[in-house]
């Protein structure tokens, strides 16, 4: 009896049940949620761009030949360099410094077959070698931003102590790095190396 009572008081509510769904009281199924948005990270410039962007303006400078040229396009674009930077009247690094790449210049030219540039920026036009220079304040904004300047400012003003460092790179694959251009030419042609890509070395090592 009870079960039957259950069962007609079942079948009464279903006429309800029938008419709450007519009038649209019935729970809404919720909409699918909309697929993820995948997102990629697509920087606006390559690395060599910012590093252009950033460290190498485009100023024209004047070589010991007369010549004008500009200090991206000619001198880094697409190129293996070695820069430095000098006082000509310095009779400390300088000298030393420019001793040692002569050096350094025979020792690539007997390891790496590929051409390597090297550029010296300085104060004033020397007929000795094919050096560079500019207008003195593009050239003193080339030489904080290719890091030839030291932080500190009193440091920095004082021409007997600025840097002796010699700045290497390879521009079209944007490595770059330094090393003391008073160290041993057999160490700082060692350090250049290592911009420059295997297939270009004649005795590459194992490690290379």
């Amino acid at each position: 009896m009870f079960a039957r009572r259950h069962l007609f008081s079942t079948l009464a509510s279903l006429p309800l049940l029938g008419d709450a769904v007519a009038r649209g009281d019935a729970p809404k199924v919720a909409a699918p949620a909309p697929a993820p948005v995948k997102r990629t990270f697509a920087p606006a410039l390559s690395g060599r761009e910012l590093m252009r962007n950033r460290y190498f303006p485009n100023f024209e400078l004047t070589t010991s030949k007369g010549e004008k040229v500009r200090f991206y396009d000619d001198l880094l674009k697409d190129k293996i360099v070695i820069l430095n930077m000098m006082y000509a009247r310095c009779d400390g690094v300088c000298p030393i410094t420019t001793s040692n790449l002569k050096v350094v210049r025979k020792i690539l030219r007997q390891e790496i077959n590929h051409d390597i540039f090297i550029s010296k920026m300085h104060d004033i036009v020397d007929p000795q070698w094919l050096f560079l220079t500019g207008k003195p304040d593009e050239v003193e904004i080339l030489r904080h931003k290719v890091g030839f300047s030291d932080p500190d400012p009193n440091v920095d003003r004082d021409k007997s102590r600025h840097s002796g460092m010699v700045r290497y790179g390879n521009e079209p694959l944007s490595i770059w790095g330094s090393c003391q251009g008073s160290a041993e030419p057999s160490w700082i042609a060692q350090e250049i190396g290592f911009a420059v890509p295997r297939q270009y070395k004649r005795h590459p090592r194992v490690n290379e």
